[in-house]
């Protein structure tokens, strides 16, 4: 098994349920000008610093509960993961050409069950994580054509290398929000984009959305 098939899901599903969580900050490597650029109040970089700091938090303090009582691991995930995700914005990325010209309502409805099923599947994997990684914050940069922002970071493991994670970032108006990931080079976009193209020629987005409902189709971050 590679090291992606490895540490991708899990990396992934902490991404997804916790706005793709990057450090604390206590626990992040000073790195000269440009970390503490990067950290600056207002920034997508400080933003999902702090965030972090009360998910992680969360995670560790309620250890126990959520190991009982999965029905609260589940909502803390989702609330969470819809506070700080661009769910339909990357549902549009993810559908690709097969969302071109689609309805609001088709890419909501395959947006709301991509994110069901990620939920599902990776959002007791949590419990396992170690929340005691440490993460660098290298660096953020602005992305092409004005789409947003890159925070670039690293999982930093004692006895292991480090695992490069990118957070794809824009500003919604009311706020940054995450809409894609890198894990190790691996994007959340271009791994289910990939996954449901074949469903997507055969079947319409809301086909596709209730066979994702129904479990007849399942999101698989390790796909790739």
């Amino acid at each position: 098994m590679t090291k992606k098939n490895l540490f991708t899901p899990r990396l992934l599903s902490l991404a997804l349920a916790a706005a793709f969580v990057a450090a604390t900050p206590t626990l992040v490597f000073a790195q000269g000008a440009a970390q503490a650029t990067a950290t600056q109040a207002g920034t997508p970089s400080r933003m999902v610093l702090d965030n972090s700091t009360r998910i992680l938090a969360t995670l560790e303090s309620r250890r126990a509960e959520f190991t009982r009582n999965r029905a609260a691991l589940r909502q803390f995930v989702s609330s969470e993961f819809n506070a700080m995700f661009d769910r339909d914005y990357a549902a549009r990325l993810v559908l690709g050409t097969h969302g071109r010209g689609a309805s609001d309502v088709d890419v909501k409805l395959f947006a709301d069950a991509l994110a069901d099923s990620l939920m599902s599947r990776y959002g007791s994997s949590l419990l396992d994580f170690n929340t005691r990684l440490k993460v660098r914050v290298k660096s953020e940069t602005a992305l092409p054509n004005g789409r947003g922002v890159r925070v670039s970071s690293e999982f930093l493991r004692q006895g292991g290398e480090p695992i490069p994670v990118d957070y794809l970032m824009r500003n919604t108006g009311t706020g940054w929000k995450v809409f894609d990931v890198m894990v190790e080079g691996v994007s959340f976009v271009q791994t289910f984009r990939a996954q449901f193209d074949g469903p997507l020629n055969r079947k319409s987005i809301a086909q596709v959305a209730a066979d994702l409902k129904a479990g007849k189709l399942q999101a698989d971050a390790s796909s790739n």
